[in-house]
């Protein structure tokens, strides 16, 4: 009871949409390739677990949707992102299961399995954030909706090419497949698409079920870890530029294959060096103690970014007294002294092999969308004018 529907092959929903197989599943739903038995199409379904707080987070999901829809019809731009095409409500074993139905494709993670080593071609990665920084400005001033959760496995690729679409797996589950292996007419593919095929995909924003209104933040629990804002480590209050700063990791990664920001616990802190485990102490902020995260994965997490990006200011660091417990009065972070710093050039240059004529224009990109004080972010609007993104 409250926990996922046990959907079967061949099962209907509402009469009209037969269920084929499994898309992929999170923590709050499943997703299902079905048959629209009536329009003789394929469609996806997300089927909601049933308990209470679902069903509300549910319900809100639904109305940012209506709105994105609504909004559509005035700016083109709410084209990357995924459309709600119907929500209905039903009764199953385990209760009550809200789906809403959207035209769903494989996500940036399962291409990006097959392109580890390097990252996803510069002309296709330039483009996906071309189009992910729109829907992004779309949500931001249109409609007014933070997403809170942008990383690869919510940005989903969409092929306007018949041809194209007929490459395209209609069923992978990425929490079990890590890369996207194809196959055309002329049998197996390979592990790669040509990058002409590439180029003719288009991406779209998928899953707001974490998202919020820019007026009305339903928690303070968001972001993917990876992913996360500095300010929403910190426990700090949030808004849009926190889907910036989770655009500027989701650049690095798909350019180089590798988390520009990859926590690890006990990084710092182990038995070994005659240390008490950090638990004892410090305790984390407000907000991460709500996130229940373990407290060294949060200390790593700020550590690498102060290695990355420098020093965090002290106004930021002491904002409202939120985060005094992550940092000493003279700014450093508390417990941790072995800090490695590095910078974005070095990392491109020597990590990944990236020529001066690559590194300057891209860091010149990513850097603003990583600034530590959300109101000197740059937006959505400022990023899509970036002149790397047009080169």
């Amino acid at each position: 009871t409250g926990g996922h529907h046990p959907v079967q092959e061949g099962e209907v929903f509402n009469t009209r949409y037969q269920a084929l197989r499994k898309l992929g599943h999170g923590a709050f739903a499943t997703v299902w390739l079905c048959q629209d038995m009536r329009r003789k199409k394929h469609v996806a379904v997300k089927v909601l677990k049933s308990r209470e707080g679902f069903a509300e987070a549910a319900q809100d999901e639904v109305a940012l949707l209506r709105c994105v829809s609504s909004m559509k019809k005035k700016d083109q731009a709410g084209e990357n992102i995924v459309c709600l095409l119907d929500d209905f409500r039903m009764i199953g074993e385990n209760g009550f299961h809200i789906l809403l139905l959207k035209a769903l494709g494989p996500s940036l993670r399962c291409l990006m399995g097959n392109y580890a080593a390097q990252g996803l071609p510069l002309p296709f990665v330039k483009k996906s954030l071309q189009q992910v920084l729109a829907g992004l400005h779309f949500l931001h001033k249109r409609c007014r909706i933070i997403h809170t959760d942008i990383k690869p496995e919510n940005i989903l690729l969409y092929g306007r090419d018949k041809s194209l679409q007929r490459l395209l797996p209609d069923t992978l589950d990425c929490s079990q497949r890590t890369d996207l292996r194809l196959k055309g007419p002329g049998g197996d593919l390979g592990n790669r698409l040509e990058e002409s095929d590439l180029m003719s995909m288009e991406v779209k924003i998928a899953d707001l079920g974490s998202a919020c209104w820019t007026y009305k933040p339903f928690s303070k629990e968001i972001q993917t870890q990876p992913y996360r804002a500095l300010e929403v480590l910190l426990g700090l209050d949030y808004g849009t530029p926190a889907d910036i700063w989770s655009t500027g990791c989701l650049a690095f990664e798909m350019a180089t294959g590798e988390r520009l920001f990859d926590p690890q616990p006990g990084k710092y802190f182990s038995r070994d060096d005659g240390r008490t485990p950090l638990v004892l102490f410090i305790s984390l902020p407000e907000a991460s103690q709500s996130l229940n995260l373990d407290v060294s994965l949060c200390l790593d997490h700020v550590a690498r970014i102060i290695e990355l990006l420098g020093r965090i200011p002290p106004q930021i660091a002491f904002s409202r007294n939120k985060s005094t417990k992550f940092f000493s009065r003279p700014g450093a972070l508390l417990r941790i002294s072995r800090l490695s710093p590095r910078s974005l050039h070095s990392i491109l240059a020597e990590r990944h092999n990236w020529t001066k004529h690559e590194v300057t224009p891209f860091t010149g990109f990513l850097l603003p969308a990583l600034q530590y004080a959300p109101e000197r972010r740059a937006t959505a609007a400022q990023c899509l004018q970036h002149a790397w993104l047009s080169a």
